[in-house]
């Protein structure tokens, strides 16, 4: 095993003298093209071109002598040094860090980064990035080969936003663009690169925060989900102007049960068909989901989207009728179907998402869309909800729901 491993960030700037001691005593040096080519890199060592971290780490761990692992910016933040220490290579490793290259583009920006999601894209998760875009405000991608600023523009199709790309930072060659999404596909990007990604609203304000990332509760601080009707914005064509649902799906209690099916999460895109009112929208973004909802309904789709501005998350909103309409859609992860038949659940399971949700106000209803999701490989539980809304003044029924409640996962994904 090499006698000493040390892990050098390189930002640009001029070393350190520790990253320059370590050097000099190096017998193996391992590094991208430009890091070996660095003028404190020793003649005698022996070099080695970064490209699988596995294969560089088992020809340290053979060495004998002491070893230099040069990388951008800092080394420990989604960086070698994590898998450097990886229990396989018995590796004891020292760390000389350098500013990360997600810290250097914010400033390059003149921007705090405080409240920023950041994500790192190569092509398996790229899609996953994307969708982290679709639901912040500010997100920060560190980008890969195949999962640059253009493939980000391209998956972001109908989702403006606002691009910072940094390229080459610390280098001779650095370059800081500042484009629409719209427009970043059709440039050459040079590699490495962060993209900062900008947009879906004002920026929302941080003062007193304590947590980086984002506040507890989601932008607004709310505590707290399945929130009753009034917390929503009232459908002008209820009677008085009443607030809340006017459709079943929308009940708190069946969606607090939907929310708890679906388990939405950051990364994950949730198509709510039938969104009504926007409360399971909402609620799904707030969990840190990409939520396009989706409705036939031109003042259900306008209720949705004041809903979200209300509540300071990014919702976007589908108007067409359902299964028609899905088909230009990104590919979902989870699905909530408000309505439309067995119809919109084939063409649901035609996308194969992770999980399905679905109701039904009758027995027969009910077998008939289980039956469907059944027959395109999902694995289907059904549980008969009722729930009964007591006016607590006289602690007398006010309202009552029955419905049924269809889960589906993935029968290749289902326990």
């Amino acid at each position: 095993m090499a006698d000493r491993v040390t892990v050098i960030g390189w930002d640009g700037s001029p070393l350190t003298g520790a990253a320059t001691a370590a050097l000099s005593a190096a017998t193996l040096v391992a590094g991208a093209a430009h890091h070996l080519a660095l003028p404190e890199v020793p003649e005698h060592a022996e070099r080695i071109r970064l490209g699988s971290i596995d294969l560089a780490a088992r020809r340290i761990a053979g060495h004998r002598g002491s070893a230099v692992v040069l990388a951008d910016g800092d080394p420990g933040f989604f960086g070698v040094v994590r898998n450097l220490r990886a229990p396989v290579y018995g590796l004891e490793v020292e760390v000389v860090p350098a500013v990360s290259s997600v810290a250097t583009a914010f400033a390059r920006a003149g921007m705090p980064w405080e409240d920023a999601r950041i994500v790192v894209a190569h092509p398996r998760t790229l899609r996953r990035a994307v969708n982290v875009c679709r639901a912040h405000h500010k997100v920060a991608v560190l980008t890969s080969p195949g999962a640059g600023p253009a493939e980000l523009a391209l998956l972001l199709e109908g989702v403006h936003r606002t691009f910072v790309v940094c390229e080459e930072l610390g280098t001779a060659r650095e370059q800081v663009s500042i484009v629409t999404s719209d427009r970043a596909a059709d440039h050459v990007w040079r590699d490495p690169n962060v993209v900062i990604v900008i947009g879906g609203g004002s920026e929302p304000q941080a003062a007193g925060a304590w947590i980086a990332g984002h506040a507890p509760g989601g932008p607004r601080g709310v505590r707290g989900w399945a929130l009753p009707s009034e917390a929503y914005p009232a459908d002008p064509r209820a009677a008085g102007g009443a607030r809340g649902e006017s459709r079943e799906g929308e009940s708190p209690g069946l969606r607090a049960a939907q929310l708890a099916l679906l388990g939405p999460r950051t990364g994950d895109l949730l198509w709510d068909i039938g969104s009504g009112g926007g409360a399971l929208a909402v609620e799904a973004a707030r969990f840190g989901a990409a939520v396009l909802a989706v409705d036939s309904d031109p003042a259900a789709c306008a209720r949705t989207a004041a809903a979200a501005r209300a509540y300071g998350v990014q919702v976007q909103v589908v108007e067409g009728r359902a299964p028609q309409v899905l088909e230009p859609l990104p590919e979902p992860d989870i699905v909530r179907i408000g309505g439309g038949g067995v119809a919109v659940v084939t063409a649901v399971t035609e996308r194969r998402p992770e999980r399905v949700v679905t109701h039904a106000s009758t027995r027969d209803e009910a077998e008939a869309l289980g039956a469907a999701l059944t027959g395109h490989g999902y694995t289907v539980r059904c549980s008969l909800l009722q729930s009964v809304e007591l006016d607590t003044s006289a602690w007398s029924e006010r309202e009552r729901s029955v419905v049924f409640l269809l889960s589906a996962v993935r029968s290749d994904l289902a326990p």
